[in-house]
């Protein structure tokens, strides 16, 4: 286990990786709406809704954890994360006229968005380096779950054209940026001893998936219960709807894992295909 242990520190300092983001300023259309935007479905839609609620202030969190630890790193990474910003900054500008159009089709979100504001207010408390720990957790979940959203259509149905391409526009610059924040991460942390590096990332992804579930879980059972759906019957549809079909956290988990592996990367695995087929 040592040895294996010992193995992260080379692996990450030598990823495969791509070079380059491309930064694509896309904007798009949210007016008129339909309340349940997702194949009528409320429960899927509550899913999205509940994520797309915490991505504004998440990402911009993301931010300033990222250029926290920017001084020093290698130019090309420096580029990374400049371009790495400027995605993110577009994600919650979209996110936001997402957001609202939500609340016009009689969404209440002030409640999500005060649960969200108050944990990264905790989390901005944290020391910078752990800060930037949780943000390479949460990316992991995001470029995970991108990978999902692109390999399998069906998640989205037949919703609305231009709802589905926000989602695949976001889905594509998470997984071009996947490894950026945690490039970060592997520069800030590169004195410290190897078994340090990897406990301090299992350990905080343990909390950050915790923290992470229990939350968009809360959060999607109000937005049902503002559609009526409420009690044992609200927790069994959306317990089905992410564990069996479509199964979003069932189909992850996989990945998820891969984690905890001494020597973790995320370009390890190499889904830049999906990028080339998104619509």
């Amino acid at each position: 286990m040592t040895a294996a242990i010992h193995a992260d520190l080379r692996a990450a300092a030598s990823p495969r990786k791509p070079s380059g983001l491309t930064v694509r300023d896309r904007r798009f259309r949210r007016e008129g709406a339909e309340r349940h935007w997702l194949d009528g479905d409320p429960v899927a839609t509550a899913w999205f809704t509940a994520l797309s609620a915490s991505f504004p202030r998440g990402e911009a969190m993301f931010i300033d954890a990222v250029k926290a630890h920017r001084d020093g790193v290698p130019p090309v990474l420096a580029e990374e994360i400049r371009d790495f910003i400027r995605q993110e900054v577009n994600h919650s500008r979209e996110h936001l006229a997402f957001n609202r159009a939500a609340v016009e089709a009689g969404y209440a979100l002030a409640a999500i968005d005060a649960r969200v504001a108050a944990l990264v207010a905790m989390t901005q408390s944290l020391p910078p380096l752990v800060q930037l720990t949780i943000t390479c957790a949460l990316e992991h979940f995001t470029a995970i779950f991108a990978h999902q959203f692109l390999a399998h259509p069906d998640h989205f149905g037949t919703a609305d054209e231009e709802t589905v391409a926000l989602w695949q526009w976001h889905a594509v610059e998470e997984i071009e940026h996947k490894a950026v924040a945690f490039d970060t991460w592997v520069h800030a942390t590169r004195s410290l001893p190897p078994f340090r590096r990897w406990l301090m990332r299992a350990v905080v992804m343990g909390d950050v998936t915790c923290r992470f579930l229990r939350n968009r879980w809360i959060d999607a059972l109000e937005l049902l219960a503002q559609d009526g759906i409420t009690g044992w019957r609200a927790r069994w549809r959306l317990a089905a709807y992410l564990w069996g079909r479509p199964g979003i956290l069932r189909r992850t988990f996989p990945a998820w894992a891969t984690w905890f592996r001494p020597g973790f990367h995320p370009w390890q695995v190499d889904d830049r295909a999906l990028i080339q087929s998104a619509r």
